[in-house]
């Protein structure tokens, strides 16, 4: 059933009659933005589904403190997958310097033109990154104040179903 915004913040299904959205990310349109409702601590778990592409190429999930491009805000994490070399790679940017990268992972779980569901965990210590239900990495906080991070960017060759 196809979904669209109105202006009072309802979703409308075909039907005609309004429904709640159960996301606060109304939108979800690739290039992604949204907002993470009093930043990620630990316990806290953002969800994203969604559909690679036909012909992918890469695509990439970050969490962020803000979404600022200039200077560009603080990456707590970047998870970017990369088709060609069936990598799965993570890293961090703080004050414009990226971290080091890291890619080792047991298997590349992405499909061309298949759903996914990744799942990323805030621990004390740490992320931890599910695919699909099974445990991928995990990895390690290079940003101590968990609740700067508060936004979530998603680009690239996919479609995002649902978020939470």
């Amino acid at each position: 059933m196809r979904k669209k915004k109105l202006d009072d913040g309802h979703l409308n299904n075909s039907l005609g009659s309004p429904v709640q959205a159960d996301v606060y990310f109304p939108r979800l349109i690739v290039p992604f933005c949204g907002h993470i409702k009093g930043g990620m601590r630990p316990g806290k778990k953002v969800l994203v589904m969604g559909i690679v592409d036909l012909n992918p190429e890469s695509f990439a999930i970050s969490l962020t403190c803000g979404d600022s491009e200039d200077p560009p805000a603080d990456v707590a994490i970047e998870l970017k997958a990369v088709f060609t070399d069936r990598q799965l790679l993570r890293n961090s940017c703080i004050s414009g310097e990226r971290g080091e990268e890291q890619s080792a992972i047991p298997y590349f779980p992405f499909i061309p033109d298949q759903p996914f569901r990744v799942e990323i965990l805030c621990e004390h210590p740490r992320f931890r990154v599910f695919v699909d239900g099974h445990q991928l990495f995990d990895f390690y906080h290079r940003i101590q104040t968990l609740s700067a991070i508060d936004t979530i960017k998603i680009n690239g060759d996919l479609q995002i179903t649902k978020l939470g």
